[in-house]
């Protein structure tokens, strides 16, 4: 290669990395995701209660059920149990058993930051009479 050939490939290397520079500069940079659910579940520990969330959003109750006694199903959690929330937000949680209900485990974890992606916390709710799917 001769000494023109070889300074034409360096200037046009030079101009290649100026323009993919300035590409690269004028690209909108991908924007991070503003908000994401957070989803309260509620365990099937037979027990009855609610679970909510500070700031509001959540405000999910399960009835007692006993499978010794319904032929029905266990009922599904009634009310808000999964709610939007700005990413970065820290959300607590209150557990209220129902009466003739415990709280056995949870709400876990308490508080939660919010993140992008999946955000949850779980309470597990046990009749008193000590009939306990957990125990």
């Amino acid at each position: 290669m001769d000494r023109k050939t070889h300074g034409a490939w360096r200037a046009m290397g030079v101009v290649t990395a100026l323009v993919t520079a300035a590409a690269m500069a004028s690209v909108t940079p991908v924007q991070a995701q503003s908000t994401a659910q957070l989803s309260a579940w509620i365990s099937d520990g037979w027990g009855g209660g609610t679970i909510t969330s500070q700031p509001a959003g959540i405000n999910c109750h399960t009835q007692a059920w006993d499978p010794y006694t319904s032929p029905d199903p266990a009922p599904n959690p009634t009310g808000n149990c999964t709610a939007t929330f700005p990413v970065g937000t820290t959300v607590v949680f209150t557990a209220v058993p129902d009466p003739g209900s415990y709280i056995n485990d949870g709400p876990t974890p308490n508080p939660v930051t919010i993140r992008s992606g999946y955000n949850y916390t779980w309470v597990m709710f046990c009749p008193n009479d000590g009939l306990c799917s957990a125990g």
